[in-house]
């Protein structure tokens, strides 16, 4: 690196991202302009890295939470040798199938360490980095455990709530290995960033229990400087870089011109001769490409003096299968009516005492969810060999840190709120669908059956809502036995988030036989045949279910025969045979779906001769067996609208 200057290593990163946006005549060329200083010298004197070995456990995390300067991100790996990015995705950037895609998009050992672009989420994924390093540090100790976790976060980020949320925990938990490089560039889209905020940062930032230390982003020496002083620090810190949209450029640096459009190729001229870089397009000369690269061989070394640990898959799914086994054959035994959250807080009294990779938590509803049992212990300030977290009230934090904890490695992290409030935390559900990771949604106060809290805390539209997220499964169990089904599915769904609803009041147990075969796999079964000849089908989940069997009963008393279908998960369902899901649907034309929310969902289960059975309004405030005849969801409604079908 002798005859290359950091001007030259920072300079080869913006004019692979200006050549990027201008070829592919989309991007956002301004932010990777003015931070490439700061990443040079994080990447070349403290990034610890492996481009050779990116999954290395024991690896620097680096988070891009303003996903929209992914150029800066794919330039980086790109010159420090990563074999995930060649110059070709550089020049196919935004284009079909291209891994250097708009935004940064998740994919194991490609270095791209997570999904962002919705602002602000990286900061909580980055606070779940933080964490999972200081858990695992803490089972199994510094050598194998000790790095650092940095997040790139604009002004953007730092407007959307869930920074707040998300830096705040960081702070109480006094997470030391959380670094923020925030881009102060004070501009955004619609223009300086004055027109929406006037946020004293220092005050904020320090207020959460952070370091705040204040720097010009483009001077070498204050970068390091900065960056050397975090290496030691005894809670999270901001470096708030002050820093040039669009830097180098005549005309719009500083100017939201420069945020989300090409530069311009006249434009990019003035930009190549002020900066002094005469070379072609995405060509970078051999001496600054070799310093780069340098500085990806450099980083390797230190991966040889951390111990390796290794996880493994296997093990896991046989202590599943174990404790799974086990509680199936108690339940079966214990026919008692119970809430499936009570349920759901049993099986996990096992899988807890088991499994010490899963890490649970709730967002300030610990005793409602029945999210924590007595072999789990509380993670606190500075304190992390626990592996339980109070997330306090802030839903859309719990999960974007649950995203973090699930990629860091092989961590299982759930959370529990009430379902009404996954819309607090739907941008991160949509994420973990999207990168494909396990992490468990654990929603209860699942329906109109929470009763007098009323129509601000019953879910109408949720159910739909969720299951309309392509790679999530939805889960909503009617007892004891399809619960620790569930959450057998959820535990063994390595690329697929889960999102387990459950009740606050008493069901019945109809799973009342021990199988080991898991029937919730199959997405729907019958549950219920009043006799072998039928003419009417009942579908239901959750605790509609007892309704349904309920209704079947009295239905044969009137020599109308039926089954009962228990749909604890559509989208297992539809991924059966087509043979199997006919067996399940076709056998009779009329067919009958309750559920107590929104019946947008069933209606291509129940088909034209069939009718849904729901609630298209907001609840009621009252006892919840109240609230049920409100809405015509009784066992007697049932049979009622059977009756008029068969007229």
């Amino acid at each position: 690196m002798k005859n290359c200057s950091h001007n030259d290593l920072a300079n080869a990163i913006r004019f692979l991202s200006i050549d990027a946006v201008q070829k592919a005549n989309s991007g956002h060329p301004g932010m990777p302009m003015g931070m490439a200083d700061v990443c040079t010298v994080l990447y070349r004197d403290f990034l610890k890295f492996n481009p050779g070995n990116p999954n290395w456990e024991n690896r620097d995390r680096f988070v891009l939470s303003a996903g929209h300067g992914s150029m800066l991100l794919y330039s980086l790996l790109y010159l420090t040798g990563y074999k995930s990015i060649s110059i070709n995705d550089i020049k196919n950037f935004r284009q079909l199938n291209s891994i250097c895609a708009g935004h940064p998009e998740y994919e194991p050992g490609s270095g791209i360490e997570t999904t962002t672009g919705p602002l602000g989420q990286g900061i909580g994924n980055a606070v779940g980095f933080a964490l999972a390093e200081q858990i695992l540090q803490a089972k199994f100790g510094k050598k194998s455990f000790n790095h650092k976790t940095y997040v790139l976060a604009g002004d953007g980020c730092l407007m959307e709530g869930i920074s707040h949320e998300a830096m705040s925990l960081a702070g109480h938990l006094k997470l030391k290995n959380l670094i923020m490089l925030f881009d102060n560039n004070s501009i955004s889209i619609d223009g300086p960033t004055s027109l929406a905020v006037s946020d004293k940062y220092k005050k904020r930032f320090e207020s959460y229990n952070w370091d705040y230390i204040e720097i010009n982003g483009h001077k070498e020496k204050e970068i390091f400087k900065a960056l050397k002083k975090t290496q030691k620090a005894k809670r999270p810190t901001v470096i708030s870089c002050k820093t040039k949209i669009g830097y180098g450029s005549p005309n719009k640096s500083g100017k939201s011109s420069a945020h989300g459009s090409p530069m311009g190729e006249d434009e990019i001229k003035l930009i190549r001769k002020k900066l002094k870089w005469p070379h072609e397009p995405f060509d970078i000369p051999k001496n600054i490409l070799k310093a780069w690269r340098e500085i990806g061989n450099k980083a390797q070394i230190k991966e040889k003096k951390s111990n390796k640990i290794s996880f493994k898959e296997e093990g896991l799914k046989k202590k599943i299968k174990s404790v799974i086994d086990n509680a199936k054959k108690n339940a079966a035994k214990e026919l008692k009516s119970i809430a499936t959250r009570k349920s759901s807080e049993n099986i996990l009294k096992d899988l807890t005492k088991n499994l010490p990779l899963l890490i649970g938590g709730s967002a300030d509803l610990t005793g409602s969810n029945n999210t924590k049992t007595e072999f789990q212990k509380i993670i606190s300030p500075g304190k992390f060999n626990g592996n339980y977290i109070h997330y306090g009230v802030r839903e859309h934090a719990m999960a974007s840190i649950m995203n973090g904890l699930a990629l860091h490695s092989n961590l299982i992290p759930y959370g529990g709120t009430f379902l009404v409030f996954s819309d607090y935390c739907k941008p991160s559900i949509r994420l973990s669908a999207l990168m494909g990771q396990r992490v468990i949604y654990v929603m209860s106060h699942d329906s109109i059956g929470l009763g007098e809290d009323g129509p601000t805390h019953q879910p109408i539209e949720h159910l739909s809502s969720l299951r309309s997220i392509p790679n999530l499964n939805v889960f909503r169990p009617c007892d004891t036995t399809e619960t620790i089904e569930c959450w057998d599915i959820a535990l063994n769904s390595k690329d697929k988030p889960s999102v387990i609803s459950l009740t606050r009041q008493n069901l019945s147990q109809p799973r009342d036989q021990m199988k080991v075969e898991n029937l919730c796999e199959l997405g729907a079964y019958e549950i219920y045949r009043s006799s072998d000849n039928i003419e009417l089908t009942l579908m239901a989940s959750g605790s509609e279910v007892e309704i349904a069997i309920s209704a079947s009963k009295k239905l044969a008393q009137k020599n109308i025969n039926s089954k009962v279908i228990s749909f604890p998960s559509m989208e297992l369902f539809d991924a059966q045979s087509e043979n199997y899901r006919s067996k399940i649907l076709d056998e009779t034309k009329i067919k009958i779906s309750i559920e107590a929310s929104h019946p947008m969902s069933w209606k291509k289960y129940v088909g034209n001769d069939g009718v849904t059975m729901g609630i298209e309004d907001f609840g009621k405030s009252a006892p919840y067996k109240e609230v049920y005849k409100y809405f015509k969801l009784t066992d007697d409604d049932i049979v009622n609208t059977a009756l008029k079908l068969r007229r």
